[in-house]
């Protein structure tokens, strides 16, 4: 049987299975596909928390959902940083990230066809888990890169020192778990 991790969040109970990251470390892992009644709840919620905003923008791939939720309840667009350059992108912006998750360099693309809809607005960063903030800067970076106006970063998780981080919007904080 898989370690967990109870959470309570957005009113809603949960159990985290736990997994390494490395030999030193595990995550509980926060996984919103498939929930849809947790990405619900979570959107209404950060929506209630942040301020007024124009666009929506996040990384591929897990906090999807709920930008699209968020995007749902709020009536405004979401654009998605993608992993990889598509056919259809015009000149895109590639920016270097790094995630605790994942074990290899990847860059997140956004091209002028999206890019250019945030120039000059208030744009809200949504994540489904902030720990590192690694992966968070690097999309803060693509919004610069198009001159957005970021007017908040949230996620529904703060994942280990980021739960003492002040410039970040979430609704419960979980631990890191060091072996």
């Amino acid at each position: 049987m898989r370690d967990s991790y109870p959470i309570n969040i957005a009113g809603l109970k949960r159990e985290l299975n736990k997994f390494a990251v490395s030999d030193k470390l595990d995550i509980a892992a926060f996984i919103l596909f498939g929930d849809v009644e947790l990405t619900e709840k979570c959107a209404e919620e950060l929506i209630k928390k942040c301020p007024e905003f124009d666009y929506i923008v996040t990384p591929e791939a897990k906090s999807i959902p709920l930008a699209y939720e968020m995007s749902k309840q709020s009536g405004k667009k979401y654009i998605v940083v993608r992993k990889g350059v598509k056919v259809y992108m015009d000149n895109p912006v590639k920016i270097p990230v790094h995630s605790i998750t994942t074990q290899n360099q990847q860059y997140l693309y956004l091209g002028h066809e999206d890019g250019d809809l945030i120039t000059g607005k208030r744009v809200l960063i949504v994540d489904d888990v902030i720990s590192t903030g690694e992966s968070l800067e690097s999309v803060i970076r693509v919004v610069e890169a198009f001159n957005g106006n970021i007017v908040a970063c949230c996620a529904p998780i703060a994942e280990g020192d980021a739960a003492n981080r002040k410039d970040i919007i979430y609704l419960e904080k979980i631990p890191l778990f060091f072996k």
